[in-house]
């Protein structure tokens, strides 16, 4: 088997071209068993997602988790799929489509393209299709505002495995985080703040409670930045809303496994809140810029319920940044500080530019 890529065939004297590639998590291309089964395949035997030994992990999963998984999970993209497809993937590439019309008014002259981690289209492949296109130069952007190892930190683990497997690289540049950038967190304000004019504003028995995708504690406790940077996000969000302390309640959900995992949990939360009294909770994601499963079946759905019959009387889930125009600017400003010093713009001819200039004159002269 070749060590290479095979090469695209080149041409000298051909432009150099720039492409930023959005990169999402993941999504089966059908709510049914059998596209489960490979999609969480490859998700699970991610060694950044699942951190337990090999050869027991292999036995684990092959022989118990994707015999009874891919049904169970089946159901549940079931109730979320929409006419176009999985919502994740509907979103991202609308995200890919607006910022690309974003850029182009600025006046930058750039492809934009979407991958999944896991699932299709696929990083590799999308990867190889630009550089078929004459990319030289891509920026990289994981649609995670919170940096985890097992997010943003695989993406750049199969950035690196095709770098790897790639003669001619094209230069590269990543997107670490943007957690705390102000764009970023006045998207999420402004999503809040519109929720709150159409349903009322909350009152000071009411709760805003801010969820974000768990991991397994150990994570923290070996130097993964995740807990954090989720904290700071949520304690940034708080202070614009005016928030007061108390009223604003971080979590964490989609807990998996019998690992403990970051606390407190989102659904058990959610009850205790109800059975304590609280009438009302608004909840928001923060750390997913566009709706998917975990939010959609897990949130809107399972911990709805969850609180109402625990004797909560009104919950409700603020959805994700998904197309809004204030996340496409935030998601266009962290795009353009990062391509800054690419030559994205054209390059007028000089010809041009001086036979403007020489009718400026005459213009200037006539007058």
């Amino acid at each position: 088997m070749p060590r290479f890529l095979p090469e695209p065939p080149h041409t000298h004297g051909q432009a150099d071209q720039t492409a930023v590639l959005l990169v999402n998590l993941g999504t089966p291309e059908a709510p049914t068993a059998s596209a489960l089964r490979p999609y969480l395949r490859q998700f699970l035997s991610d060694p950044r997602v699942v951190e337990i030994p090999r050869v027991i992990w292999w036995l684990i999963l092959n022989g118990v988790i994707l015999n009874v998984r891919p049904r169970k999970s089946a159901a549940k993209y079931a109730s979320i799929w929409t006419s176009e497809g999985s919502p994740l993937k509907v979103h991202t590439e609308r995200q890919a489509k607006l910022l690309k019309g974003w850029l182009g008014e600025r006046g930058h002259q750039v492809k934009v393209a979407w991958a999944m981690r896991y699932g299709q289209p696929g990083m590799a492949e999308t990867l190889s299709r630009l550089k078929t296109e004459g990319v030289t130069r891509i920026l990289v952007v994981p649609l995670y505002p919170q940096y985890a190892s097992s997010t943003t930190g695989s993406v750049m683990d199969a950035l690196a495995d095709w770098l790897k497997a790639t003669r001619n690289q094209p230069e590269i540049r990543t997107v670490r985080h943007f957690h705390d950038e102000p764009a970023y967190l006045a998207a999420l304000e402004k999503t809040v703040r519109e929720h709150w004019q159409q349903h009322g504003q909350p009152g000071e028995r009411d709760r805003l409670v801010v969820s974000f995708h768990g991991l397994p504690k150990f994570h923290l406790e070996r130097g993964d930045p995740y807990y954090c940077e989720c904290q700071k996000s949520a304690r940034l969000l708080g202070e614009r809303l005016g928030v007061p302390t108390g009223r604003l309640i971080v979590t964490f959900q989609s807990r998996f496994g019998r690992t403990e995992w970051l606390q407190p949990y989102t659904e058990p939360t959610l009850q205790a809140l109800a059975r304590e009294g609280v009438e009302r909770v608004d909840l928001v994601c923060p750390g997913f810029v566009g709706d998917c499963l975990e939010t959609l079946e897990e949130i809107a759905m399972e911990c709805k319920q969850s609180f109402l019959l625990a004797g909560g009387r009104q919950f409700a889930y603020i959805p994700a940044l998904n197309e809004s125009p204030a996340w496409i600017n935030a998601l266009a400003q962290l795009v353009e500080r990062h391509l800054a010093g690419w030559p994205t713009r054209e390059v007028p001819d000089p010809a041009q530019l001086a036979e403007s200039a020489r009718r400026a004159r005459e213009a200037g002269a006539a007058s």
